[in-house]
């Protein structure tokens, strides 16, 4: 007798910074909570939100996220909409935030959202210590990513 599946749970959208990942070398990924408002987390639940242009800014021993566009929230009341692109506090312990200030003082580097998602019914953001790529970088990625992707459809054809 065959076990019945579980109905699977629908699963929070996460967020992804693509452009990130091309334009930039990750040096290091840290995990840290965000402070929304609710329209805010039920927009992010449906997955409306462009962190692409965003970028962390340390001020006054608080790492704030900039530049993050969370879509207003459609069945809210007027009076209750959020500022779409207003900066977010990001929840990150005293020596973490000091790490990143040390890092991002160095020529070169800066701090960028990764990803946003969902946690154990938390909004979390990764944010990614990174360093700027040169164009000659952003072709040598492409092509051994296009070199990965002829050697899996060779060993694909072969394996038939």
């Amino acid at each position: 007798m065959a076990k019945k599946q579980q109905p699977s749970k629908p699963r929070s959208p996460r967020i992804q910074n693509k452009k990130a990942r091309h334009d930039y070398h990750i040096l290091e990924v840290v995990e840290c909570g965000i402070s929304l408002l609710g329209t805010e987390v039920k927009s992010l639940r449906n997955g409306t939100a462009t962190i692409d242009d965003a970028h962390a800014r340390i001020r006054d021993g608080e790492v704030h996220l900039v530049g993050v566009n969370i879509a207003p929230y459609p069945q809210a009341v007027a009076g209750m909409q959020h500022d779409p692109m207003r900066d977010r506090k990001l929840l990150l312990r005293r020596r973490q935030i000091e790490q990143l200030e040390i890092h991002v003082r160095q020529k070169g580097r800066t701090v960028v959202p990764l990803a946003i998602y969902f946690k154990r019914g938390w909004a979390k953001c990764e944010l990614g210590l990174v360093a700027g790529k040169r164009q000659y970088d952003k072709r040598d990625a492409i092509r051994q990513r296009d070199q990965k992707r002829e050697i899996a459809r060779e060993l694909r054809r072969r394996g038939r």
